[in-house]
């Protein structure tokens, strides 16, 4: 089983909780963005994916390199519902599962929403990421990666 985390838009925070739980459980965590992170370590249980400049890069890397039994972190609905077809679980940053089940409603509603935004009518904005996020995270995080090491 791997971790990944679609770095560039995780939380700080989000991070460091899957390095601590990577580190815990000795799960491999691999991190793409098209940047380096900085506060990902160093170690064999952890990868810096640095991946090319271009749009959705990071996102096809994580598609081709996961595999069913993964766990992702993710906040991108496209890559989550890539994801959830190949049978890898995935939750966003504040500890919603994405599923077979509410994914297309999910991409749904992000669709609608950006077409919004494109047209000038709403802009799209992410409330602040505080405690009661990263505990909500934490707690789906947890119980997903428990699930899938058979804990």
């Amino acid at each position: 089983m791997t971790l990944f985390v679609d770095a560039d838009s995780c939380p700080r925070a989000a991070r460091r909780l899957v390095i601590r739980a990577a580190e815990r459980t000795q799960t491999k965590a691999v991190f793409a963005a098209n940047r380096p992170i900085p506060d990902v370590p160093d170690g064999a249980l952890f990868c810096m994916a640095v991946c090319p400049q271009s749009q959705d890069a990071a996102d096809d890397y994580i598609t081709r390199m996961a595999r069913a039994g993964d766990l992702a972190v993710t906040r991108d609905v496209p890559l989550a519902e890539r994801l959830v077809q190949k049978s890898v679980a995935v939750l966003d940053d504040r500890g919603r599962l994405f599923n077979a089940d509410n994914i297309r409603a999910l991409l749904s509603i992000r669709n609608f929403t950006v077409s919004l935004a494109e047209n000038g009518v709403q802009n799209i904005r992410h409330s602040n990421y505080g405690n009661k996020e990263l505990k909500a995270f934490a707690d789906a995080f947890d119980k997903q990666l428990a699930r899938l090491k058979g804990e």
